[in-house]
């Protein structure tokens, strides 16, 4: 038997295992809707609001992506919650998290480069999600804006599925 006849079948097996892993690494269970990822805080899924927060973060240097997300979450937010804002149960604000005055926000998010969040104040506390699927929806104005007037609504109401 020569070397390549005995090396040919351990190559076939780390390459089965190999690809069954990737395969299996790349299945994912959830929707594509639900991007938003959440802290769960609270065994009710419907709950008392205080207050929403909705946080665009970018450093010194923004790419166009980022000034997109941050501009079309204002624009969002000022067309569709001009009550809300005004009576201060929801908050919209851009924050550099690389001043030194912003250091306690972005440690309270957890924020680790530029990103939208949403912070939810209850009768359980505070939670926080980091919403991603802004980022794809960047080039529709129009979807951006329903997919998140759709979602604060939800957290608005209460709902933090």
């Amino acid at each position: 038997m020569t070397t390549v006849q005995r090396t040919y079948p351990v190559v076939i097996v780390t390459f089965l295992v190999i690809f069954c892993g990737l395969l299996a690494g790349c299945a994912s269970t959830s929707s594509p809707e639900n991007t938003a990822s959440p802290e769960p805080h609270s065994t009710s899924s419907t709950t008392t609001i205080e207050r929403v927060e909705v946080f665009h973060f970018y450093g010194n240097r923004q790419c166009a992506s980022c000034i997109a997300v941050g501009d079309l979450a204002e624009r969002t937010v000022n067309a569709s919650f001009k009550n809300d804002l005004i009576l201060g149960r929801l908050v919209f604000a851009h924050v550099n998290y690389d001043l030194p005055e912003n250091a306690a926000l972005k440690t309270k998010y957890n924020v680790t480069g530029s990103s939208l969040w949403i912070g939810v104040y209850d009768a359980n506390g505070f939670s926080r999600e980091e919403d991603i699927r802004v980022w794809t929806l960047i080039n529709d104005e129009e979807t951006y804006s329903r997919y998140l007037t759709g979602l604060i609504t939800k957290r608005l109401n209460g709902d933090l599925s």
